[in-house]
């Protein structure tokens, strides 16, 4: 078994024989009423619609999610909490960060954390557990707070990330690796450039202030150089492994986020600075 962290989750048995399937996990948007299982464990994938680069789609990080949660899905079929269910993607998240790019669509924070909260109470009228499965760093104060107050009125609902720790900030190596892994035909390689690739720590009060433009003409935080198809199919796999193993565990903290038992205290995202700007 190899020493590598993101290597050795790719090897994960219950993760490759999930990989290995052919049937979809139930989907939400599938189903018809009689067929929704009451206390199900529902999975809510949350991403973004903005730029990544010239040379990711604009909904690169729902792309990631919506993959991690059906992936996780999969793994958890046949478990204690039964087939889980898999919501359609909440596509529009708080990239205000990224304003300065045409085609980035920001809800902002108050209203994306009006949708998490009216959504979960809408959800907890039949399901059990709720998880998001956050793909946009962007989104995390909004979920800390919202999946905060949701659990204080009762509601059994956490969130997760979507996280590759040492992976590059936004559009650099670790998301463009993990498109071509996921939807190749979506990547453009001929049109990808460097950008800054200087820590997100360091970045990140300019890019608060000023948003990402002021720091990338390309809108890329970090370098895609040397992206692969398999580094995103390992990285995938070792997200896929974390977010099962912390709904296996169950022990969120105080702002409902899952912990993860195997895990150092967490990298920034690699899916993009934190949005403070909305």
């Amino acid at each position: 078994m190899s020493g590598d962290p993101v290597a050795r989750d790719a090897e994960h048995p219950v993760l490759s024989d999930a990989v290995a399937r052919s049937a979809e996990p139930p989907v939400l948007s599938d189903a018809v009423w009689p067929a929704v299982p009451p206390g199900a464990l529902v999975l809510v994938p949350v991403g973004s619609t903005e730029q990544h680069g010239p040379h990711l789609p604009l909904d690169t990080d729902t792309v990631v999610a919506r993959a991690v949660a059906r992936l996780t899905a999969h793994a958890l079929a046949g478990g204690p909490q039964g087939r889980p269910l898999v919501a359609p993607a909440l596509a529009y998240g708080a990239s205000g960060e990224h304003a300065g790019f045409p085609g980035t669509v920001s809800i902002g924070h108050q209203a994306l954390r009006a949708v998490i909260v009216e959504l979960t109470r809408s959800l907890s009228l039949w399901a059990g557990r709720i998880v998001f499965v956050n793909g946009h760093g962007g989104n995390t104060a909004t979920l800390d707070g919202a999946v905060a107050l949701l659990r204080a009125e009762g509601h059994d609902a956490v969130w997760t990330a979507c996280q590759a720790p040492g992976g590059d900030a936004h559009a650099g190596r670790t998301e463009t690796s993990l498109l071509l892994h996921l939807q190749p035909g979506r990547v453009r390689l001929d049109a990808a450039v460097a950008g800054d690739t200087r820590p997100l720590s360091v970045l990140l009060p300019e890019l608060t202030a000023r948003g990402v433009r002021a720091v990338s003409a390309s809108g890329v935080l970090g370098d895609p150089a040397g992206a692969t198809a398999e580094e995103g199919r390992r990285t995938t796999a070792a997200m896929v492994s974390a977010t099962l193993r912390r709904i296996t565990a169950w022990t969120p903290d105080d702002r409902g986020r899952l912990t993860d038992p195997r895990a150092c205290p967490s990298p920034p995202s690699p899916t993009g600075p934190r949005d403070a700007r909305r």
